[in-house]
């Protein structure tokens, strides 16, 4: 098994299964669902952050990297995850923050009460420049009462480590020897492409300053260190880095084998094209042409340079892709089997986020008061202040905000979606119909075991190349793939209509090895079809 044929689950731990009636999923929730996810055939699941945090950006803001949140469990409940997993086949990947620490963090603490040892740890300057934080205003806070500043890319708890002091970079090595020494084989390293800042940090009126600290050169020299220091020692290791406003030459460095770097990159740019000039709170189609054209030249130039992609539609920061990208109160299933197939088949490790295996959707929250995202709270208020009218704002905010896919994962159609028997930490949606005891044994999911499945028996779809191909078709998504020989043509219709299309000569004469729908009719996509022909 290498990460090529494998298929890795994210779980949202807050909202996958509350063993102790609080409200908020824990590790014992994820232990007791293991046969489940086995059922299904995953190879890893990866955790969003589970440490210790004051929980100002969802976990993001570590206070301590070495141990397990209580709202979660114990370091006793993790190791028997591990053990627990590993005898299904399953490993573990963890999220990995090593770019900033909660100013909570004992080193900040440290080098807030005047030590130079731990001050040096930060980015700490006499001036601030003019970089904006992602969150918002100024990337600078007042660093106590020295009349100096500190670096904040994201919240103001969250400060900026400076990976050009070796002890840092020796730190945060031992932080991932630490889990590694636990059982661990998967690591997810958050906006990772940002640590490779400059001596001295200069303003950059371009682009909010994102040329200063994006992508630098240095970043591939830390990573090299730390693969060398850590996950490089062990074969079975499966990394993969958050890529923020990344390029794909980059993404290439950071993921060709022979760079010893990472094994993948998520990049989030076919999650915009539904952003009105950019601007994520705005109501907008989705632009078909826009996702194609990303889909293809990240395709065609990481499968040409050796690099390697994270593929996924879904994940804790974006609402359910089924209402995106698909006319849903129609085909739902169609349209969520058409999703799956276009990235399970292409060339890439899937990501699947926990419920898309059984189409779950956003849910129908109906006011503001039922939404918990600080960032969907902030913009709602944006929004008006902009103008919009009450109504119009909660528009937007019910197809864009972060909760949509946070709701408790939906295990039977009981009071809390079998979730909690307490009171969820946020509402479930539309668990009456979309749950594990009823889809189970429907379409999607088993759909999913079998795209599952294919990428572990066929190296066609593990190794193959990616050529783009019927580019100028309006509604549909199609691409080649080829392996020794042999090849495979996928095709899917991103429309709520049947297409016509000329099946390319050289497949006449193919099998069919994946369909969504139980028919073909020759030249003639039906809604939301996919069909992959092997010659």
């Amino acid at each position: 098994m290498t990460f090529k044929n494998q298929v890795i689950y994210q779980i949202y731990p807050k909202s996958y299964l509350d063993t102790t009636g609080n409200g908020v999923g824990d590790l014992r929730g994820i232990i007791s669902k293991l046969d489940y996810l086995a059922d299904l055939g995953i190879d890893m699941i990866w955790l969003n952050p589970i440490y210790p945090s004051p929980q100002r950006d969802n976990g993001y803001d570590i206070s301590d990297y070495v141990a397990i949140d209580p709202v979660f469990g114990t370091m006793s409940d993790f190791e028997t995850l591990i053990q627990e997993a590993k005898k299904r086949g399953i490993d573990v990947m963890l999220d990995m923050v090593l770019n900033h620490v909660s100013t909570e963090h004992e080193w900040f603490k440290k080098a807030l009460a005047g030590d130079p040892y731990y001050q040096d740890f930060f980015f700490i300057q006499d001036e601030p420049t003019d970089w904006v934080s992602k969150f918002g205003g100024s990337a600078w806070a007042p660093f106590g009462d020295t009349g100096k500043y500190y670096l904040h890319l994201f919240d103001v708890t969250q400060a900026d480590l400076n990976w050009r002091n070796e002890n840092v970079r020796k730190e945060l090595f031992d932080v991932v020897n630490f889990w590694r020494e636990k059982g661990v084989h998967g690591f997810r390293f958050d906006v990772i492409n940002l640590i490779g800042k400059d001596a001295l940090l200069k303003s950059n009126p371009v682009n909010e300053g994102k040329p200063e600290y994006t992508d630098k050169p240095l970043t591939h020299d830390y990573l090299q260190l730390l693969n060398t220091a850590s996950f490089g020692k062990d074969s079975k290791s499966v990394t993969v880095g958050e890529m923020s406003s990344t390029t794909i030459d980059n993404c290439i460095l950071y993921s060709r084998p022979d760079r010893q770097e990472l094994s993948m990159t998520f990049n989030f740019h076919h999650l915009k094209v539904d952003y009105a000039d950019g601007q994520k709170w705005t109501k907008s189609p989705f632009d078909f042409a826009q996702l194609k054209q990303l889909f293809h030249t990240w395709g065609e130039k990481m499968s040409e340079g050796q690099g390697w992609n994270a593929l996924f539609w879904n994940n804790h920061d974006q609402p359910r892709a089924i209402n995106r990208f698909i006319d849903y109160k129609n085909f739902r299933v169609k349209g969520a089997t058409m999703l799956a197939a276009s990235i399970h088949l292409s060339r890439g490790t899937p990501y699947v986020y926990m419920g898309e295996e059984i189409g779950m959707i956003d849910p129908d929250f109906e006011s503001m008061a039922d939404y918990v995202d600080v960032e969907s709270i902030n913009a709602y208020q944006a929004l008006l202040a902009s103008g919009h009218t009450p109504e119009q704002a909660f528009e937007i905010i019910q197809i864009k905000s972060r909760d949509n896919s946070r709701t408790p994962m939906q295990w039977d159609n009981t009071a809390n979606a079998g979730f909690s028997t307490g009171i969820p930490w946020l509402a479930t949606g539309n668990h009456a119909e979309i749950n594990v005891v009823n889809e189970q044994s429907g379409d999607v999911y088993q759909f999913y075991k079998q795209l599952i499945q294919l990428r572990k028996s066929d190296q066609l779809i593990s190794e193959g190349t990616y050529q783009a191909a019927y580019q100028a078709a309006e509604h549909i998504y199609a691409f080649i793939r080829e392996f020794e020989g042999r090849k495979l043509l996928v095709l899917t219709n991103f429309s709520n209509q049947p297409v016509d299309f000329e099946l390319l000569t050289e497949f006449v004469d193919s099998e069919i090895l994946v369909n969504n729908y139980t028919t073909y009719t020759p030249n003639q996509l039906q809604p939301y079809q996919a069909i992959a022909f092997l010659v």
